[in-house]
């Protein structure tokens, strides 16, 4: 019997558990969507013991339907790999493993408040932590979330106080809850976002820890991307290794296999992550991106560095024309009907549902449409829906090309986004070079699953020998050539630069 390696990608608004074989084909999978709380506006909530939930029954259901077929059992699969919402942040009970409070999701702007005050306390501003951390101080990053909740939720105080309390992003809550407690655990790409690490040498900052006043025993160990960090204690899987962890736009790199550094990829899910690998230098970002850990390939392997690009809304904003709006009945229509219409008519809509992201960075900022006339109708403004996540990235691209020098000359997608052919041909346009999508675009799945293969050295693979992945998700890439001239493109962006102006500084309190 073949081996196969498993991938829990635990996502912002869902849960998936996938097989892959050598070739990254896959063999079964399974997901399910978990609740989204907005008790206030800003305000974004997950119950993480639902989130574990749907873990186990994805993990169940994707085994059965393995089985079906009869070529293959559970014991074929040698190891699993976790990759996860990022910045999402959980605190538990040390004692009893239970959650304190709803995990506060990464896109929550609740501690706006708290933000400033942090950045008051220093001369540097919003850039107070950043020669440490690479990140500019936002409401983003986990460690806000857990200084809001340990002023503001009183149970999460005592246990702190009580020295009971443990804190972790995704990534840490699946892994303790898997191997029933036995590992309180994160890597480090996603320890590189929580503001509490030290971005150069991979270790907790005691002085970052008393900037934010946060307690160094209430967070995990930092593991490399690609180590064994136990067994699954119970269920389908019990007794698998758990062997490789990355934060899911890490992940994503890793699954698109930009290995070298000047390969970049965008992620297009909830929100669009664009992923530029600086190889073993951190660079740092003058034009208002994030340095970051990418991926540490073993507990003795080099450190993988990248820059990167966050969009807080992009696939959010289609459900949002979906659900709230009611413009379209299923998110497939989106591209259908921006397909139908050459242009917006002048639209631009500005996704700033919660502030904007890289390379502005201004969380007073407000979801704007401009440019709307008795002309307009439903069509450009699903146009406009897609081109703002293109706009974005090209304004992140230009970024990434100031930064390090060197203009991108491709672009690797993946992501639910991806799925909208005109949407890739948005992006090829008002980027003006190729963007190339694979067949198998579960690559945040697949680069988890890479971690941990390799962790073991199942199938020879061996990220930090590139070549050993040769054969790994080569089968059918569609290409996307721009169409538009320079001049139009130049014409474009000048329009989107003018309506993000509109945009900035509406909240005026926040």
């Amino acid at each position: 019997m073949p081996d196969l390696v498993g991938s829990i990608d635990a996502g912002t608004t869902s849960v998936r558990f996938i097989v892959f074989d050598e070739f990254a084909s896959i063999k079964a999978q399974h997901q399910l969507e978990f609740t989204q709380y907005y008790p206030h506006p800003g305000w974004q909530e997950q119950d993480a013991h639902e989130i574990m939930d749907a873990v186990n029954q994805c993990i169940e259901k994707a085994v059965e339907e393995l089985e079906k077929g009869g070529e293959f059992t559970r014991s074929d699969i040698k190891a699993i790999g976790v990759t996860n919402q990022r910045e999402t942040t959980a605190v538990w009970d040390k004692t009893t493993g239970k959650a304190l409070t709803r995990a506060i999701a990464w896109p929550d702007a609740r501690n706006t408040h708290t933000i400033r005050e942090l950045a008051a306390k220093s001369e540097k501003g919003n850039d107070a932590v950043k020669e440490q951390t690479g990140l500019p101080l936002s409401t983003y990053f986990a460690s806000g979330k857990v200084r809001w909740m340990l002023d503001n939720i009183p149970e999460v105080k005592k246990a702190e106080q009580e020295k009971n309390l443990l804190f972790g992003t995704i990534d840490s809550w699946i892994v303790y809850n898997l191997t029933d407690r036995a590992a309180h655990i994160t890597d480090s790409s996603n320890a590189s976002r929580t503001m509490f690490m030290d971005l150069k040498k991979q270790q907790w900052c005691p002085e970052l820890c008393k900037f934010f006043d946060i307690d160094m025993d209430i967070l995990p160990e930092i593991k490399s991307s690609a180590e064994v960090y136990g067994t699954v204690a119970q269920g389908a899987l019990k007794g698998v290794a758990i062997a490789g962890i990355a934060g899911d736009q890490m992940a994503a790199l890793v699954g698109n296999k930009c290995f070298s550094p000047g390969e970049a990829k965008n992620t297009y899910g909830t929100g669009a992550f664009l992923l530029y690998n600086t190889g073993e230098k951190v660079v740092s970002s003058d034009n208002g991106l994030l340095s970051t850990i990418a991926y540490k390939a073993g507990p003795n392997a080099p450190v993988h560095y990248a820059l990167e690009g966050s969009i807080a809304v992009a696939g959010s904003a289609v459900k949002w024309v979906r659900d709230s709006l009611g413009l379209i009945k299923d998110a497939s229509e989106i591209g259908e009907l921006a397909g139908q219409v050459d242009d917006t008519g002048g639209v631009y809509f500005v996704t700033a549902f919660n502030g904007l992201f890289c390379p502005y960075w201004d969380d007073t900022a407000a979801g704007t449409i401009v440019g709307i006339t008795a002309y307009t109708d439903k069509r450009h403004f699903c146009r406009a829906t897609l081109e703002a996540t293109c706009f974005q990235t090209k304004a992140i691209l230009d970024a990434m090309a100031k930064d390090s020098g060197v203009a991108l000359k491709a672009l690797q997608v993946d992501g639910g986004l991806t799925n909208s052919d005109q949407a890739m041909q948005i992006q090829a346009d008002i980027l003006g070079i190729n963007v190339e999508r694979p067949e198998m675009r579960e690559s945040t799945a697949l680069g988890s699953a890479l971690l941990a293969g390799s962790a073991i050295g199942l199938f020879g693979w061996d990220i930090n020998k590139p070549e050993t992945l040769a054969k790994v998700n080569t089968a059918g890439k569609q290409t996307f050539a721009p169409k538009i001239d320079d001049k139009r493109r130049a014409e474009l962006m000048h329009g989107w630069e003018r309506a993000v102006e509109k945009a900035k500084g509406w909240n005026e309190n926040p």
